[in-house]
């Protein structure tokens, strides 16, 4: 632990009197918001799971820092905003990390940056493969009782890179030189079960029915009698993802890029939308489902298409779909597979929040291995967020919120953002509510003592959060 000279500076304002500044002898942090997160954690054991996969080929006997230690150094940074691994040279000094990774805060100092950049790059196959099932498995472990349904969502997020990382290519639609990640979250939970760290310039769906079946054979083996629903866009509606789907017997809704013998099925409603936003002024959506055939494809699938008609213009966009409904619903169909919008709040947290794409490793392991790490910093996060989430506010009228459109609908979600901003919060909101808060560190030989300012106007919401936290403590039996 680093201790800093005394000293005293003083400045002219107020006139009064004097205003000195000095060093604290108390052991100072920004970042004592992570505590609830680490007992959260201490409860599931999500960062214990994840260190157990990995394997340490070091000796024991000369190991300063372990896996655990610099796991949780590197996940919990990430969670606070600190991604790249030279911010752990100032952190291995902070309280709080000491405390996240089970140490005494005023004991030896935590692990630096070249033993993070050493502990990455050490990453091996075998350690990975078992990472990609760890996930499932947890996501597996959160559910008490067998769920009937499932509904997962595929997508892929550019990932930019700025150097020599192997497996770096350009991609032409992005103009750029990338990675290419891939991810299946639960759209039931908001939780990322399956990542996959792809070459700069494969197209979207490349891999996803690996994927895909990697999942879906797990969560048989657990639940044999489960429905599964797969979701996602244009990018993943090809061939061998349908092909894929109908193998494993789940239901699929994919997006389908358009062309001319689907436009010209469809110009009869697309006339229908706009005669009917004509004469009312009114934006105007129709729905038509129809058997259709590729060239490419064994047998026709059914497609629905959505007209649309409004002061923009117009519009037509198709989905194929085998789920039971599509043929009798086609307009629920197609909403349905809309609110696969939300898997891109994932993304948008993932990489925009917690900086997924600092995948700035040489070797191709090493940001496969980071990006796990990421995703693992939301895995936290998104359980306690569903948990302490507030019931939504009731809408203006009796229109149940599914229901509502337009101007009413985006009201209604600003006001429910309001009404509740952790339970809505993405990563940089929880930051500015929880985690983000300067404490004071005090360690006797009795205890540890962590004081908040009495004055931090999020202070309530913070101890409804070690609340929450409390009742998860098993209760003494006798």
């Amino acid at each position: 632990m680093s201790l800093q000279t005394v000293w005293q500076r003083t400045l002219d304002f107020p006139s009064d009197r004097p205003l000195v500044i000095e060093p604290s002898t108390a052991l100072p942090s920004s970042d004592a918001g992570l505590l609830p997160i680490r007992q959260l954690d201490e409860h599931l054991g999500l960062t214990r799971q994840f260190a157990d996969a990995l394997d340490d080929p070091r000796d024991p006997h000369r190991i300063a820092h372990g896996v655990r230690d610099r796991v949780r150094a590197r996940v919990y940074g990430i969670l606070a905003a600190y991604e790249d691994q030279n911010d752990h040279d100032a952190l291995r000094h902070d309280p709080v990390f000491e405390l996240v990774a089970d140490r005494a805060p005023d004991g030896p100092d935590l692990a630096s940056q070249p033993t993070l950049s050493r502990f990455e790059n050490a990453i091996n196959i075998p350690s990975l493969e078992r990472l990609r099932d760890l996930p499932i498995d947890q996501f597996i472990a959160s559910f008490a009782q067998p769920p009937a349904v499932l509904t997962f969502d595929l997508d892929a997020v550019d990932d930019p890179t700025h150097g020599q990382q192997q497996l770096s290519l350009f991609h032409g639609y992005f103009d750029q030189c990338q990675y290419f990640p891939a991810s299946i979250a639960s759209a039931d939970t908001d939780r990322v079960v399956v990542l996959s760290l792809r070459p700069g310039a494969v197209p979207a769906a490349l891999g996803a029915d690996d994927d895909l079946e990697r999942l879906v054979v797990r969560l048989r083996q657990a639940w044999p009698h489960v429905r599964i629903h797969a979701r996602g866009d244009a990018g993943y509606g090809m061939p061998w993802m349908y092909a894929a789907c109908e193998r494993l017997g789940i239901d699929y809704t994919f997006g389908l890029a358009s062309n001319a013998v689907l436009k010209r099925e469809s110009d009869e409603l697309l006339a229908r939308a706009v005669a009917a936003f004509t004469a009312t002024g009114q934006p105007q959506r129709s729905f038509r489902g129809f058997d259709y055939r590729a060239g490419s494809w064994p047998e026709p699938r059914w497609v629905v298409v959505e007209a649309e008609a409004q002061t923009q213009g117009t519009n037509r966009r198709f989905i194929v779909a085998n789920r039971p409904g599509a043929r009798v619903l086609p307009e629920p169909t197609y909403d349905d597979y809309a609110l696969r919008g939300e898997s891109e709040n994932r993304n948008e947290e993932l990489k925009c929040d917690l900086a997924i794409d600092r995948t700035s490793d040489h070797r191709f392991p090493a940001n496969f291995f980071r990006l796990y790490l990421h995703a693992l910093a939301l895995n936290p996060l998104v359980r306690l967020r569903r948990a302490v989430a507030c019931p939504p506010p009731p809408t203006e009228t009796d229109t149940p919120a599914e229901a509502l459109a337009g101007e009413a609908r985006r009201r209604y979600f600003r006001r429910r953002r309001q009404h509740d901003p952790w339970g809505e919060g993405q990563p940089c909101t929880w930051r500015t509510l929880l985690i983000e808060v300067a404490a004071e560190v005090r360690v006797s030989s009795r205890r540890i003592v962590v004081r908040l300012s009495r004055s931090w106007p999020y202070l309530d919401w913070y101890e409804r959060v070690c609340r929450y936290l409390e009742s998860l403590r098993p209760r003494p039996t006798g």
